[in-house]
């Protein structure tokens, strides 16, 4: 199953559907299954450390195929989830094979600098999966920690949380999140480059945050190969 585009194609691997750019795994959907990987699910978690009424609206920038969107409906049904790509094709590609339109989403296809530079909504849920770049050299995009950290920041409801994917700029990152005050941990996954960036002006020391995400039955099977540090 291989799109014509060549930059974007989507291809069954042994974990189920991938959604590939530029030699990147992008997004990962398991029809039927355990929904997604286990870095989505790490990027998603944090909405569970909100109060339960804190939990109504998520921005995703970078939403790729949905893989993050997919876990945030598992762990968190009613919140509503607007979603920034700016690649057409990999929405195209998304809404073709991995059934994006049935995350309930809002999609919009912008560059995440200029929808930062214009949106006034504020959210409760942050979730920064940005990168550019082929596989060899795939990075966090030059503008981001300077100039879209405070940008973010702006979005950013009282005691929300922001979650970021970074593989090699995760000190940079926490230097980023630190300076805006709170406090900053680290979901470190087990097999993977990838580290997830969890601030939170409110957010509770490690050993409480596996404490609130232990009970969600979604979560159970990941939680294994997640390690939660204070950074």
């Amino acid at each position: 199953m291989t799109l014509t585009a060549r930059r974007v194609h989507v291809r069954r691997g042994r974990q189920g559907l991938e959604l590939r750019v530029d030699g990147t795994l992008a997004s990962l959907h398991r029809p039927g299954g355990d929904v997604t990987g286990v870095v989505w699910w790490a990027l998603a978690a944090p909405v569970v450390l909100l109060p339960p009424r804190s939990r109504t609206r998520v921005l995703v920038l970078g939403l790729g195929g949905g893989s993050v969107a997919r876990a945030l409906r598992a762990l968190a049904p009613e919140v509503e989830i607007v979603g920034v790509e700016k690649d057409q094709a990999v929405v195209d590609a998304a809404r073709r094979h991995l059934d994006l339109d049935g995350l309930d989403l809002e999609v919009l296809t912008l560059d995440a600098r200029d929808y930062l530079a214009r949106e006034r909504r504020r959210f409760d849920l942050i979730v920064e999966d940005l990168f550019v770049g082929s596989s060899r050299s795939v990075r966090k995009p030059d503008w981001l920690l300077d100039e879209g950290y405070p940008r973010i920041r702006q979005r950013l409801r009282p005691g929300g949380i922001v979650s970021a994917n970074t593989i090699h700029e995760m000190p940079a990152l926490v230097r980023a999140a630190r300076s805006l005050g709170g406090s900053v941990v680290s979901f470190d996954v087990r097999g993977y480059w990838n580290r997830v960036v969890v601030y939170g002006r409110d957010l509770p020391p490690p050993r409480e945050v596996r404490r609130s995400l232990a009970p969600h039955p979604a979560l159970a099977p990941v939680l294994g190969r997640i390690s939660v540090r204070r950074r």
